[in-house]
């Protein structure tokens, strides 16, 4: 096992192909081992330098509507008025933090994406 930091484009290549060749060993092995090892360095790397961004407030919202298969009054029962749904939605109204609070337990977004500015 000759495990060592990713530092470069080549070198996340190369853990990448390692991985793919040792992808099904065994845990408690030696090679089990380097695959724990190199799906941690792996991730880091990966996190430091292509970092997912939170989706948009509103947008993430409309996409759990439809997953959800609500529709604009279906909101109305969670945030209140079905006018204010639409301002909402339209973007010409802000979540208030009662707001925020309601849909993260209604509709399972996370807190960190609702209260971002948009």
């Amino acid at each position: 096992m000759n495990i060592r930091p990713i530092r470069t484009e080549q070198d996340y290549q190369n853990a990448l192909a390692r991985l793919e060749l040792i992808f099904d060993a065994k845990k408690e092995t030696p090679q089990g081992d380097e695959l724990e090892i190199l799906s941690i360095l792996i991730d880091k790397y990966e996190n430091e330098n292509f970092p997912i961004e939170l989706p948009n407030p509103i947008e993430a919202i409309k996409f759990r509507m439809e997953q959800m298969g609500m529709k604009q009054k279906d909101l109305a029962e969670v945030v209140g008025f079905k006018s204010r749904v639409s301002e909402i939605l339209n973007k010409k109204r802000k979540l208030t933090l009662d707001m925020i609070r309601k849909l993260n337990v209604a509709l399972h977004i996370p807190t960190e994406v609702l209260i971002q500015d948009y």
